[in-house]
Order: structure tokens, then sequence, then C-alpha cells
């Protein structure tokens, strides 16, 4: 019996996925739709019938989506999980790729933040009115005196 659990494997609905997972049902259709999963089979009603593997394969997706990688990254990150073969050249790659598109994010947001801390600093008060009580009622005043009907028109 050399390769079998001691245990049957506990299959599972997309429901029960989605609690165990904490992701809707829909996010988890469209995952099997993009091939990042796939379901063991289906139930006799049609429903996706999963293993408990594809827990651990959905933290990951989630793991690597905060991590901003794309849906094709994270597939082939997940082939060669599955493959068993070590492909670390290409995650390595993979991942330095990641760190460089972070950096420049990063050198982008600086820059955004340079402009708005330039545009705050030079900043010039209007002169326009300031909100007070006495101010607000010279506007309000002209607007009140006349009826609804008046202002339908």
């Amino acid at each position: 019996m050399a390769g079998t659990l001691p245990w049957p494997k506990r299959e599972l609905k997309i429901g029960d996925v989605s609690k165990l997972a904490c992701l809707p049902v829909k996010t988890i259709r469209f995952y099997c739709d993009q091939k990042l999963i796939q379901p063991v089979g289906r139930s006799e009603s049609k429903y996706r019938i999963f293993d408990e593997c594809v827990i651990e394969e959905l933290a990951l997706i989630k793991t690597l989506k905060v991590m901003d990688f794309g849906l094709v990254d994270i597939k082939s990150i997940l082939e060669a999980r599955r493959s068993g073969f070590c492909t670390c050249s290409y995650l390595k790659g993979t991942i330095k790729s990641k760190i460089n598109s972070v950096d420049e994010k990063i050198k982008e947001l600086q820059q955004v933040q340079g402009q708005l801390l330039s545009l705050i600093g030079n900043w010039r008060d209007c002169g326009g009115i300031k909100a007070n009580p006495e101010a607000s009622s010279v506007f309000v005043e002209p607007y009140t005196k006349a009826s609804p009907e008046e202002l339908l028109v």
C-alpha cells in the first residue's frame, strides 16, 4: 500500500472550498476558468469537486496576488510546484523581475510624492470667503426666499 494515505481524501464542494479558503465562490470559479486550479471531478449534480490540496494552492495564489504577481506568473509557479521538478532558475528569474518592477513603482511613487509635496509647499490661500455663520447667511437667504414651485420652473 505504498503511496496511499492512511485515511480517505476528503472531497470538497466549491462552497466548502470557499469557506475554507476565505474566497468567494465566484473567485474560485474564475481561477478554475483560468486553469490556476482544477477540480478533481464533478458530483452527480455537476458541482465541482476538489481535494484538500486546493486549499494550499489557493493560499499560495492569494499570497502571490498580494505580491502583485500576474495570473500568468502565478500559473507558471503553480505548474512548477505541481511538477515536482526544480525550476529554481525560472522561479528566481520571475521573482527578480518582480523586484525590478517594484523598484520602478517605488521610483514612480516617489516622483508623485515629490510633486504633491511641491504643490502643497507652494500653495497660496485663495483669499476666498471663509466659512462663518454670518457669511453663510448671505449666500443662503436669496435662495430660500423662492418657493419650491419657483425653483422647479
